[in-house]
Formats: C-alpha cells, sequence, structure tokens
C-alpha cells in the first residue's frame, strides 16, 4: 500500500518514522508514506494557500489551486482519495477495514476553515471524520487514520489475532483483559481464565463483550451484524440461561 499525505505541516509526521508498529512497518516495506506539502503548490510569491470566504465570515479557506495541484502530483487511476473534514462520516472500523484494502489512499488533511468545496465535490472520494468535535487541524486524524489502517496491513501485526479480538473488530468492545500476576493487591484473575476450558473462556469473553458494548456503546449492537461464530454463540449463551 502506499499512503500519500497532503498537509501544510508535513513535519509533524516524522513522529510515525520512529513510532514503534508503525516506524517497524516502514521499515520493513510493508507499506509507503509520502507527505506532499500544499505550499510546494502555490503560485503565490509568499506561498500563501488560503483565502477569505466568498460571502463573509470568520477564518480562512484553503484555496483550491494549490490543493488541487497536490493531489494530481501523485493520484493515479487506483487512488483512493480522503479528505478529514468534521463534516465526513464518522470513522469506524469497517470504514478502515475497507481503506486498507485500498492500493493507494491520498489523505488531505484539511486547516483554518476548511478547503474550497470545489474540491471537495470534485476531486475527493470519501470524507471521513474522528469524531464529533473539532480540532485546529487534520493532521491529528490524519495519524488516526494511518495508524487504524496500517496496522491491518499483512505482515504489519505478528498475528491476525492480534486484531480480530480487539474492540470494533467484529462490532463488539473487547472483553476484559488480565495478565500476570494471579493475585494483584488481593484482586484475583476470574477463574474461568485459568481453567484451560477454550469454549467456556470463550463464552465469558462474549458475554462480557455483550456487557460492556451494551453499557457503553449500544449504538453498536444496532449499527453492526456480528460474525456468524459470535452470534452463534450468544444465541447459545442465551438458550441456557
Amino acid at each position: 500500500m502506499i499512503i500519500d499525505i497532503l498537509t501544510l505541516f508535513p513535519e509533524v509526521f516524522s513522529y510515525l518514522y520512529s513510532y514503534s508498529i508503525i516506524g517497524k512497518a516502514l521499515e520493513n516495506n510493508k507499506f509507503v508514506l509520502n507527505t506532499v506539502n500544499i505550499r510546494d503548490f502555490s503560485k503565490d510569491k509568499h506561498k500563501r494557500v488560503d483565502d477569505y470566504p466568498y460571502g463573509g465570515g470568520p477564518g480562512m479557506i484553503l484555496k483550491p489551486e494549490p490543493i488541487y495541484d497536490a493531489i494530481m502530483s501523485c493520484k493515479t487511476e487506483k487512488s483512493h482519495v480522503v479528505y478529514l473534514s468534521p463534516k465526513g462520516k464518522l470513522l469506524n472500523q469497517e470504514i478502515v477495514k475497507e481503506l486498507a484494502r485500498k492500493e493507494h489512499v491520498i489523505l488531505l488533511s484539511g486547516h483554518y476553515e476548511g478547503v474550497d468545496n470545489r474540491i471537495v465535490e470534485n476531486y475527493v472520494d470519501e470524507e471521513i471524520s474522528i469524531g464529533d468535535y473539532v480540532l485546529t487541524g487534520g493532521e491529528i486524524p490524519t495519524m488516526v487514520v494511518i495508524d487504524s489502517i496500517v496496522r491491518l496491513l499483512p505482515g504489519v501485526l505478528s498475528s491476525d489475532e492480534s486484531f480480530e479480538n480487539e474492540s470494533f473488530y467484529q462490532g463488539l468492545l473487547e472483553y476484559p483483559q488480565y495478565t500476570r500476576p494471579e493475585n494483584f493487591r488481593g484482586k484475583r484473575v476470574p477463574k474461568i481464565l485459568l481453567s484451560g476450558d477454550h469454549m467456556r473462556i470463550k463464552k465469558w469473553r462474549i458475554i462480557n463483550s455483550l456487557y460492556i458494548t451494551l453499557s457503553n456503546r449500544p449504538d453498536l449492537i444496532c449499527n453492526n451484524k456480528l460474525d456468524d461464530t459470535t452470534s452463534s454463540l450468544i444465541k447459545d449463551i442465551i438458550k441456557n440461561i
């Protein structure tokens, strides 16, 4: 996979090259990461890339010309252009999995009051938000998207199970996790996890995932289709209550 980042602040992303899993994935050629400075495409002698909005209002808007040229500098027939914006659809694991299947993703990091809408309407394939709040720019959301995508790429994590049992992967929040010591300040690991009975452990985990999801994010139950194995185990658990 190739990921191109279009940004006004390419230096922000230097962190990714030294960041544990992402850095190792880059080092091992699991994907390619490029940063494209939108200012490099400004035809203004002062490298301005923004201007006042038509119709008035606060803030500045990123001009269409430099963004168009930046997109075209790396776009191919296989490119998928994503604009990180609070107006976009909310990022979830299903979207992440779809992005991880792409050969080339171009991530446009917005700034100021956003970008000229002619870019969004004509040159962006998908508009994504990482949450119902507003940040000063799209650089942090872009890093969130990159992190979520890269960890799903083949060979990045040591095992597929590393992410298959995590929160959101199967539509439920993750069950509680425990490690050594078995007794921590009088608080013990649940006995069932020490039993060696893998089917009982799996059922325990599903029950706890359901409980946590219903308590904290009941919307996930309504909005996601559970995989066949999880659905079958839930039906079996309900049948035996």
